[in-house]
């Protein structure tokens, strides 16, 4: 099933801004919350859906990407969003803020009653570079990669106790995670709220820490991830596949692993946006007689006809041998460069042949307008 376009999920326009996108979100979880739609599985996939929406285009490198690169610039099957296996609660510590005490205070708190929920901690995000060739660029590519992260401890699964005993509630906040504080000004009293600073805003404490990670909960390890990557992507392009990060210390969310584009050197091909360039030399006698010759293209060889008076750096445009557009529009060139190729070295009997046509009227440069106009069709093709 094909993903809806985040602006049509919250129901704004490309050019709506950040307040107006942050009312439609409201709008639509408001409408969607599992409060107001207890077991209602569509209600609870539409919530998901605007969250993830929100997530993209409230942030503005993300919304940058998408508008450019629509779902592909966010990865194929690497969403950057919601659809990455984060839960409800993980929607709410995140987006909390913007719901204020709606539904008793279940926005911004614990779903399990009122208050304000403790921090979320989050892993860090991990960044690779993926070298691509151009076929793979052309097509896709399925590829894997093996990375060194944190990943939850196998000993205490993350909590970073010996033992489930060794996990007290902390005394400090009563397990809320957070201490407030009244202060008298002379505008009256305040009140402010920050984190715990004895459990660090978790609500809990340690006792005995686990042996294997000292109580931080995770440790390293390899792991080989899977990535899918889409056809029509170009070098300097990023890719996030949400979770796939260092795990989060003690619990939480995983950050994602971030997929820097880069292009493998073709042997002869040379990428100019969507379009490819190859550079093909002919001798004198083929640019003079005509010829038939092969060139490589990212589908393999194909044969060309060179006419016969072909002047040197004539540009031979073959439709759609390029690469694919991201955004599904069709197919770059192939532009052919043709070069005459001219020997350095000939024997005497050769350079005797040539010498005779030297003062040849035939062999005058007579250029025509079509020759005097090579220089704007160059740079028409590569500007």
């Amino acid at each position: 099933m094909s993903k809806r376009d985040y602006y049509e999920v919250l129901g704004v326009s490309k050019g709506a801004s950040k307040d107006e996108i942050k009312k439609a979100y409201r709008k639509q979880a408001l409408k969607y919350h599992p409060d107001k739609n207890p077991s209602n599985k569509e209600a609870e996939e539409k919530f998901k859906e605007a969250a993830e929406a929100y997530e993209v285009l409230s942030n503005d490198d993300k919304k940058a990407r998408y508008d450019q690169f629509g779902h592909a610039g966010m990865g194929n099957n690497m969403n950057s969003g919601f659809g990455g296996g984060m839960t409800m609660d993980d929607i709410f510590s995140s987006f909390g803020d913007i719901f204020g005490d709606a539904f008793g205070g279940a926005f911004g708190g614990s779903r399990r009653g009122g208050g304000r929920s403790r921090s979320v901690n989050k892993g860090t995000n991990l960044r690779l570079k993926v070298k691509l060739t151009l076929e793979e660029f052309a097509h896709g590519a399925e590829k894997k990669v093996r990375v060194t992260k944190y990943v939850t401890c196998n000993s205490c699964h993350g909590s970073g106790a010996a033992t489930d005993n060794d996990i007290t509630t902390c005394t400090a906040c009563k397990g809320t995670g957070h201490t407030t504080r009244v202060m008298n000004t002379i505008l009256g009293q305040m009140q402010t709220t920050a984190a715990c600073n004895v459990c660090g805003g978790e609500g809990k404490v340690i006792t005995k820490k686990c042996h294997k990670c000292y109580g931080e909960g995770i440790i390293q390890a390899e792991e080989v991830i899977p990535l899918s990557i889409p056809a029509g992507l170009a070098p300097g392009m990023q890719l996030s596949v949400t979770g796939k990060g260092n795990a989060a210390r003690r619990g939480g969310i995983n950050g994602d692993l971030i997929v820097v584009i880069d292009e493998e050197p073709h042997d002869e091909l040379v990428r100019e946006g969507n379009d490819l360039i190859y550079n093909l030399f002919i001798s004198i006698p083929d640019a003079i007689l005509g010829a038939n010759v092969e060139v490589p293209t990212i589908e393999g060889k194909v044969r060309i006809k060179i006419d016969p008076g072909t002047q040197g750096g004539k540009i031979l445009r073959l439709r759609g041998k390029g690469l694919p557009d991201v955004n599904g529009y069709g197919k770059g060139d192939l532009l052919v460069n043709v070069n005459v190729w001219i020997p350095k070295n000939l024997s005497r009997d050769e350079l005797k042949t040539i010498e005779q046509y030297r003062n040849s009227p035939t062999f005058t440069p007579k250029p025509d307008a079509d020759d005097k106009g090579f220089f704007d069709r160059v740079k028409n093709y590569f500007s």
